[in-house]
């Protein structure tokens, strides 16, 4: 991995905070920071259950033997990183044996529904994931794909194809898991939903998928070794955190994470989640969007090199993608792509990349951040994974923000069970 700062960004900024990122990286290895009781993640890739990984794998075995269907019940944090590793690493047309369907992360009835005729008469399993088991939105859509798989196998069966990750000790779910005798895997009380992506949150259904999650947790050692200390020279997940603290105290509001690869759009949004949720308190923070190129191109592209500079990019860039396509010849040529013939997709991914960096940055005077990855495969993602927690606890405890909690999330749900007619509410 290679991290290249935007033109705004110089060395003499990055050293200016040298003294803030001591003092803040001792927070984070000591657990000392605001909301200390939910750093469990910052050490999870060496302190892991290694004994659940194990279990998890040998479950995830017996999913990929038995079943056709993994229904993923969550929501947030646990739902949104399996799913961005998920695409990322098996793609959007994946011909893996076991299909994997994500439910419990909306009240639409459209989507519930269909996915509920869709499972009809289908052999298929569930991991359902909540720390307290009373999610609505996971909560609504678990009591129905319970119901259903029990009307299919009968219940002695559908209790061995109900896999529950929340909490070890307490909470609706885990005394469901309980009652029922479901195979169990825990969420952990320190870590928070938003972090937990390599816990069993993200493990157990990315193992179920054929992911290789021990390489995962390898590339997460990695980075956590890494990015421990404290030296702003040195430590590029720290110079990004710098930087983002930077362009928001210098009038740049919002953050857009770019891909260029589709497959790629939900590490986008669990990116969203994780800064948003984590700095977007007590009025303050920057805004993090997203877009996908080219196709974004044809549409924010404008907004982009001629709107309102109120953005910087923050692009991640795999160099050598997973599978390639070469450009064929045409006799006729109507549609003058003949100069083209015989290059490889990736390489004109890569010129529209290169293309477009000059022009937001040079024409459209745009900041751009660029994330060079050699290529996506599991210990790279895992890397990356750990890369982004860290910058962000730093990056939030630069803001003074504490970047475990949710308190504005709250409110909605308070509302909406009084309009719902919720005893208490």
């Amino acid at each position: 991995m290679k991290l290249v700062l935007n033109d705004k960004i110089n060395e003499d900024i990055l050293s200016s905070y040298q003294k803030d990122v001591t003092r803040v990286n001792e927070m984070i290895n000591k657990g000392t920071g605001p909301g200390n009781d939910y750093i469990g993640w910052a050490d999870w890739p060496v302190n892991y259950d290694k004994e659940e990984l194990a279990r998890i794998k040998k479950d995830a075995q017996y999913v990929r033997e038995h079943f056709d269907i993994l229904v993923v019940c969550g929501i947030g944090g646990s739902y949104l990183g399996a799913r961005a590793a998920l695409e990322a690493l098996n793609g959007l047309k994946s011909d893996d044996k076991l299909e994997v369907i994500f439910m419990g992360q909306t009240f639409s009835p459209n989507y519930v529904a269909q996915v509920m005729d869709y499972l009809k008469g289908k052999n298929f399993a569930i991991n359902v994931i909540s720390k307290s088991g009373t999610t609505t939105e996971t909560s609504i859509s678990f009591r129905l794909l319970k119901e259903l798989l029990e009307s299919q196998v009968g219940k002695e069966a559908a209790r061995k194809a109900i896999y529950a990750t929340t909490d070890k000790e307490k909470g609706a779910l885990k005394t469901l898991a309980t009652k029922e005798g479901y195979a169990t895997y825990v969420l952990p009380a320190n870590i928070g939903g938003r972090f937990s992506v390599l816990t069993a949150v993200g493990l157990f259904p990315l193992a179920c998928a054929g992911i290789d999650i021990q390489a995962m947790l390898e590339g997460a050692q990695e980075a956590r070794k890494e990015f421990s200390n404290d030296n702003i020279k040195e430590n590029m997940c720290y110079r990004y955190a710098v930087c983002r603290d930077y362009m928001y105290r210098h009038s740049y509001p919002v953050e857009m994470y770019v891909t260029y690869e589709p497959q790629m759009s939900q590490i986008s949004e669990w990116l969203k989640q994780l800064f948003g949720e984590s700095e977007g308190k007590e009025k303050k923070a920057l805004f993090p969007a997203s877009a996908t190129f080219s196709t974004d191109l044809h549409s924010l592209g404008q907004y982009i090199q001629d709107g309102t500079p109120l953005l910087f990019e923050t692009i991640i860039n795999v160099l050598s993608p997973k599978q390639d396509i070469k450009i064929p010849h045409d006799e006729e040529d109507l549609d003058g792509l003949n100069y083209l013939e015989g290059k490889d997709l990736a390489f004109v991914n890569q010129k529209a990349f290169e293309g477009t960096l000059k022009a937001h940055t040079e024409d459209g005077g745009v900041p751009c951040n660029v994330i060079y990855l050699d290529k996506l495969d599991a210990k790279t993602l895992g890397y990356l994974f750990y890369f982004f927690m860290r910058a962000c606890a730093m990056s939030a405890y630069l803001l003074d923000i504490n970047p475990f909690n949710q308190p504005g999330v709250e409110v909605y749900k308070k509302n909406m069970f009084h309009l719902l007619g919720k005893k208490g509410y």
